[in-house]
């Protein structure tokens, strides 16, 4: 009885460790290792996104009105030396707006919203086109993410990191029972993309005061984005 509790712990063990790797067959003079890596990138694009809303009381009039403001964002873009077909429309809509509190619902408005985002390279635009918007109070809702275009650089230097502490292990092994590490045999990778974003902030138009202040996010630097790997690797025995 005691051979058979001394037994079944290491079976399960093994079995439990065998999920995480994909199925192969045993071969003799061989030693196969896992290994995470990751390399921290710079992100090379920020995603500004935010709204334009325009309510009247009649459909015509809230269209015109938020003509006028798309207007303005193509002038404040025009501004900054971007072409305002860099700006992409998310999505548009024009909707009544309904008075619930009667008995009987009341058309009392027309809503037109649109959602636009922009891509930027150049970070230091960031800063005058937020408050550029924020002066013209016609937004709302703006956001800025930060992303890695690039993202196939950045996979193949978190995949090398991985495979060197993947081989690192596997030399470790061979040099414990006396062997030397040979050539790979069979290797696996699984990368992993984070985005890592800064939380959505109302636009509030600036005061005097604020005008004179550095911006919230001026000579801070962007999160950088970490990229992950894993290895699996088999590689001989001499």
């Amino acid at each position: 009885m005691k051979f058979y509790l001394l037994v079944v712990p290491i079976v399960l063990a093994c079995l439990a460790l065998a999920q995480d790797r994909p199925a192969l067959t045993a071969q003799p003079n061989t030693v196969f290792v896992g290994a995470d890596g990751k390399f921290e990138a710079n992100p090379d694009t920020a995603v500004m996104q935010f709204n334009i809303s325009a309510q009247e009381n009649t459909s015509s009039a809230a269209y015109d009105r938020a003509s006028r403001q798309a207007e303005q964002v193509r002038q404040i873009l025009r501004s900054n030396g971007i072409e305002p077909k860099a700006a992409e429309i998310g999505y548009f809509s024009l909707q009544p707006v309904y008075d619930y509190r009667q008995p009987k619902q009341k058309l009392i408005a027309y809503r037109v919203s649109a959602n636009v985002s922009l891509k930027l390279k150049d970070f230091s635009k960031i800063g005058p086109i937020t408050q550029q918007l924020a002066d013209t109070d016609i937004t709302g809702n703006q956001s800025i993410q930060y992303t890695l275009e690039d993202m196939d650089a950045a996979k193949t230097k978190a995949v090398e990191d991985a495979y060197r502490r993947a081989r690192a292990s596997a030399d470790a092994i061979a040099h414990a029972g006396g062997r030397a590490l040979g050539e790979l045999s069979y290797a696996s990778v699984d990368t992993f993309e984070p985005v890592r974003a800064m939380p959505m902030v109302r636009a509030m138009a600036a005061t005097a005061e604020m005008k004179t202040m550095a911006a919230p996010t001026e000579e801070f630097s962007p999160q950088t984005i970490t990229v992950t790997a894993h290895v699996n690797a088999m590689f001989t025995l001499k």
